[in-house]
């Protein structure tokens, strides 16, 4: 689903087992730029043609905050004229990767659910998110869950902001997961929009929609996202082993903007007259700011500014 000193807080993902050994995690661990390995193909098959996102928002969301999360998504294939660098100029690296999404291909947003009763509770563990993503359709699609500030899940912030897996059987499924992190640890999953909690306490960029937890739901969202199609059954796209790989954004965490080292997102937009940090724009006038992904052609972590 993440900054700090050369050696403390960029948030990696690593592989946490839910419903099979694929769930890919943004973990916080190291802030460390090393030496780009070969991202390698694994023989598996990676989510191609348009592509669903179901989603379930478990908890309340303000409506401007769901229209947030909805924009993004629905930008990312989108159509619609839209200034440049755009959201969807960042996804259509994803193209890059052989066997992947082919060039056209659409995302977009498919059924919402609203569960505002919690209705498994307000601790949640990974069984449970398997739980509520199987409530959506399940065909040629990603099914998210979005978990509220106030939702607690198994290895939030401890270990990952956002993961991704895969179910097993009959009717296997993609899903993923990302939490709200503001109350509970955006010093580690909203960076780079909260002071780190390790390592030089640099002043946080302005989030470019004015709330630092669904900014930095943002990130992780698209990290999942990335990961979930080209590495949708943990035998796609990734870098080092599989007990703990590098996705096609993870492998390039913490990076923003050229220039970027551990504990700096490296150069981005700053809109004027707000201060908001930002490198892509969406549709309905929105500004995001996304993570680095790489890019299979050149082997190197792609950036729009």
């Amino acid at each position: 689903m993440a900054s700090a000193s050369f050696t403390t807080l960029l948030l990696l993902f690593v592989i946490a087992a839910i419903a099979q050994p694929s769930f890919a995690t943004r973990k916080l661990t190291a802030l460390v730029v090393e030496k780009p390995v070969p991202m390698k193909y694994h023989n598996g098959p990676l989510l191609k043609g348009n592509v669903t996102i179901n989603l379930v928002w478990y908890g309340k969301f303000t409506p401007i905050q769901r229209s947030i999360i909805v924009d993004y998504i629905n930008s990312l294939s989108s159509g619609r004229k839209v200034l440049s660098p755009s959201v969807s100029a960042w996804w259509k690296t994803t193209e890059k990767y052989t066997y992947g999404p082919a060039a056209g291909a659409t995302v977009s947003v498919g059924k919402q659910v609203l569960d505002e009763k919690y209705s498994v509770g307000k601790s949640l563990k990974n069984a449970h998110i398997i739980l509520l993503a199987s409530q959506v359709p399940k065909v040629s699609s990603v099914n998210v869950v979005l978990t509220a500030k106030d939702v607690t899940v198994e290895g939030f912030c401890m270990s990952r902001c956002g993961s991704h897996g895969s179910t097993r059987g009959k009717g296997r499924f993609s899903y993923a997961w990302v939490g709200n992190s503001e109350t509970q640890c955006a010093g580690q999953c909203a960076w780079p929009f909260h002071q780190p909690i390790y390592g030089p306490q640099t002043p946080p960029l302005v989030a470019p929609n004015g709330d630092v937890g669904v900014d930095g739901m943002i990130i992780n969202l698209a990290t999942v996202l990335a990961g979930a199609v080209t590495n949708p059954f943990n035998n796609g796209y990734f870098q080092g082993p599989v007990t703990a790989p590098l996705e096609a954004v993870t492998a390039c965490t913490g990076v923003f903007g050229s220039g970027a080292y551990p504990g700096y997102a490296g150069n981005v937009l700053v809109e004027k007259s707000s201060g908001a940090s930002y490198n892509t724009h969406g549709v309905n006038g929105r500004k995001y700011l996304v993570p680095a992904m790489w890019d299979p052609k050149t082997s190197t972590c792609s950036t729009l500014v």
